[in-house]
């Protein structure tokens, strides 16, 4: 009996045994297939990221092309309209031309320093400062609040703006601010190249949670306008009369859960409206 008990122990205790055995092996597999699972993971995440990380600088990428396209081509226009005029009239009334010379310096002067608050902005202080502490040492941002200089530009080179402001004004969020003075710039530059003899309007009008942007611009007829790109053939790279800047602006619009629309008026002219809510977050870039 005592024998027979002792057998029963020693099996008892081999299969014990086998069973820790067993039980270690699989829990060494376990662990060794959640550490393989963690890793996966964290390289999952770190590929995340590195994604997340690369479209955030294709939109801030795109963001500069874009302010960089609005601020050169709007300069750019002013000093071929005023250059163009000082040609004409450089040898009967030469302080005519001055002055529109000294225009053209001006238009090149704002377009600097646009370019170096936005690239100072950008680029790294040789101190190693955040450029953000820097800011209130470069030019103001455009701003909605900041319309009047360039309602004088564009008047001098020879396009009459009338301004109508609606509603209180006030501080906008900066990324809205700037899209919406960019609007009022890219349609009184259009009008100014390609409506010349016209004269131009722009409306503002706050609300409590939206702000609205339109410009109207004189000019020939929709049914003139439809002749004239028949005879030519093209409609100068433009979508309904909406070009590149234009088409730009639009997107940014959207980014604040705006829209844009942009198109001749029957009567004569073209048309630029923007409504921007203000109580929305811009939409994620990626």
């Amino acid at each position: 009996m005592w024998n027979s008990g002792v057998g029963w122990w020693g099996a008892a205790l081999a299969v014990a045994c086998g069973a820790v055995g067993v039980l270690s092996v699989a829990l060494v597999r376990a662990r060794r297939t959640l550490r393989r699972h963690v890793e996966e993971r964290g390289w999952l995440l770190e590929r995340e990221r590195e994604s997340a990380a690369g479209a955030a600088v294709d939109a801030e990428r795109a963001r500069i092309a874009g302010e960089l396209h609005d601020i050169v081509s709007h300069n750019v226009s002013l000093m071929v309209v005023q250059a163009g005029a000082a040609r004409e009239v450089l040898a009967t009334m030469p302080d005519e031309a001055a002055t529109a010379m000294a225009a053209v310096e001006t238009a090149g002067r704002h377009a600097m320093t646009e370019l170096r608050h936005l690239l100072g902005l950008l680029a790294p202080s040789p101190n190693g400062d955040d450029p953000a502490d820097r800011a209130p040492e470069l030019a103001p941002q455009p701003s909605l609040s900041r319309l009047s200089p360039l309602i004088d530009r564009i008047a001098f080179a020879g396009l009459p703006v009338e301004v109508r402001i609606s509603g209180e004004p006030r501080p906008l969020p900066a990324g809205i601010d700037v899209t919406a003075y960019r609007i009022v710039q890219e349609a009184l530059t259009n009008a100014l190249k390609h409506a010349p003899g016209s004269a131009a309007e722009v409306t503002v009008r706050y609300a409590d949670r939206f702000v609205r942007v339109e410009v109207l611009n004189s000019g020939p007829s929709v049914l003139a306008g439809t002749q004239q790109e028949s005879r030519s053939g093209t409609r100068d790279g433009r979508a309904d009369g909406a070009g590149h800047g234009l088409l730009g602006l639009r997107e940014r619009v959207a980014v604040y859960g705006g829209d844009l629309d942009a198109r001749r008026r029957l009567g004569g002219g073209f048309r630029v409206r923007a409504r921007i809510p203000l109580d929305r977050p811009a939409a994620d870039p990626s």
